[in-house]
């Protein structure tokens, strides 16, 4: 698509979002400009076919959202200097605006944990900031080699997506704020993974050890529904 073609998308998409809230429900932008109070804080992935908004239905509002590559968590740490824009995700919607839920969110065919398994071949001498950032995940993919080394590469980059999505969530409870929120029973922790070619979520089972469906493929829908109801 051109360039042009694609920023007049955008305009017209814009003009159409105008429409909806600016002139049908004023209500609603009304009150997000006293404040805003998301109950849920979400950690997804910069890739573009993984909107959380889009793919969750979510109103202006309704999430407060913190994305980057790999949908990744860094591990709590006071004494590392630098720059810190998740962990400063996590504080403020923590501490500030009282959410009740995080969810990470991951997904299928994640060029993150692709460059992560593969590894990149650095050019012309210059810092990787993708190869550094997806340090963070080196324990997905110990684990991930650790139990499926010899597999199919595609069963090992989904293995270490959804292993990647635990790390984030061991991550998360390394964190004081939110460590005293989920004692307290304030916070809940949800590992979440979008299957991007089945069109399926799966949701992390602590009692299960695995993730399992949520909302189901409508190919698997559309399976089901001509199945006998004694064989369901």
């Amino acid at each position: 698509m051109p360039k042009t073609l694609d920023l007049e998308k955008f305009i017209t998409g814009f003009e159409r979002f105008q429409q909806q809230y600016y002139a049908e429900d004023t209500d609603l932008i009304g009150d997000l400009v006293q404040g805003q109070h998301p109950r849920s804080l979400l950690i997804g992935c910069c890739d573009s076919r993984v909107d959380p908004g889009h793919l969750m239905g979510a109103e202006p509002g309704d999430m407060f959202i913190q994305r980057n590559v790999g949908n990744l968590v860094p591990p709590y740490d006071e004494h590392e200097a630098g720059h810190h824009g998740v962990s400063a995700a996590i504080q403020f919607a923590v501490e500030n605006l009282k959410v009740e839920r995080i969810i990470v969110l991951g997904h299928a065919q994640c060029g993150g944990i692709r460059a992560l398994m593969e590894g990149r071949e650095c050019r012309h001498g210059e810092f990787d900031y993708v190869t550094g950032w997806m340090q963070i995940a080196e324990p997905a993919k110990k684990s991930t080699l650790a139990r499926f080394g010899g597999s199919p590469r595609e069963v090992l980059y989904r293995a270490c997506e959804q292993a990647s999505i635990l790390n984030s969530m061991n991550n998360l409870s390394t964190f004081p704020w939110v460590k005293r929120a989920v004692k307290s029973g304030e916070l809940s922790l949800h590992g979440w993974f979008f299957d991007l070619a089945a069109g399926e979520l799966l949701a992390y089972s602590d009692r299960a050890g695995q993730f399992l469906p949520v909302v189901c493929s409508i190919k698997n829908e559309r399976h089901a529904s001509h199945e006998p109801l004694a064989q369901r």
